[in-house]
């Protein structure tokens, strides 16, 4: 599996990558709205999205801050809540195997939750490359970025109500779960995976509910796969596993929050940013 950044690669790479692109358009100008009114300037908004580059994150940051939570809990809180990256990066790794470090370090480093299934389902397709999975990954950080520079930029004047930022990426989960292959495994998880959240949320975990929900979606999955099958193809079907729990406790995460046009409190700040 070379690197090989061809024009053909990056087309083809582009062309995974649109639906995305259009998606955080409709999340990143909101959110950089929300940035400019606890008074960031475009400067450090692109800053923040180069660095963090985590829908969650961002949101979080601009509500919790609004709610005067200090930089320690603020800290806290994002981290817990892209503690998830771990499954993704995990779930990566033999893909990785052959490809140089620097490659490797740069894609797992940029991956969100969306650009997770696009590539995932692409591996599995066969056909797909890491150079090409962190263009995909890049070309929807470029869109992240830039929509939230330009929210950021024009500030109160764009009345982009949060609520059409919340239903466009519902539908962006949505879709993505669709798409996953629908194996007895993949099935399992991502039920498992979407009972979790709900769990943890009704019982007040809110941060971790996502990690939550998607390990308990994949242990089952593989508990699932062990009983019924090898152990050889189920250590081959892990990372579909691991793509199908996560798009599982995404939707569901997405699905129960309460779209507000309002300043949202902490809880729900994870809900209406989350991306990465």
């Amino acid at each position: 599996m070379g690197v090989m950044f061809s024009r053909e690669h990056i087309l083809s790479a582009f062309s995974a990558a649109a639906p995305i692109m259009l998606g955080y358009v409709a999340i990143g100008l909101p959110c950089g709205i929300l940035s400019n009114t606890i008074g960031l300037n475009p400067l450090q908004v692109f800053l923040l999205c180069a660095l963090l580059y985590s829908g969650a994150g961002q949101f979080m940051i601009c509500n919790m801050f609004l709610a005067g939570s200090s930089v320690a809990s603020i800290t806290a809180s994002v981290s817990l809540v892209n503690t998830r990256q771990m499954l993704y990066a995990a779930s990566f790794a033999p893909t990785c195997e052959k490809t140089p470090r620097w490659l490797a370090a740069l894609f797992a480093a940029s991956v969100t939750d969306e650009s997770y299934g696009v590539n995932t389902q692409h591996f599995a397709e066969g056909n797909w490359s890491v150079d090409r999975a962190l263009m995909v990954n890049l070309f929807s950080q470029s869109s992240w970025t830039i929509s939230n520079v330009v929210g950021c930029a024009v500030g109160a004047a764009v009345a982009i109500p949060v609520n059409i930022a919340a239903f466009a990426m519902t539908a962006i989960f949505i879709c993505l779960l669709v798409t996953q292959k629908f194996t007895s495994a993949n099935i399992i998880a991502m039920a498992v995976a979407a009972l979790g959240v709900y769990v943890c949320k009704a019982a007040g975990l809110t941060g971790p509910a996502i990690l939550i929900g998607a390990v308990a979606g994949v242990v089952c999955a593989m508990a699932f796969a062990l009983t019924v099958g090898k152990r050889g193809a189920t250590t081959a079907n892990a990372p579909a596993a691991v793509g199908a729990a996560a798009e599982g406790a995404r939707s569901a995460d997405v699905a129960a929050e309460v779209p507000s046009t309002e300043a949202v409190p902490m809880e729900d700040a994870v809900g209406e940013g989350e991306r990465r």
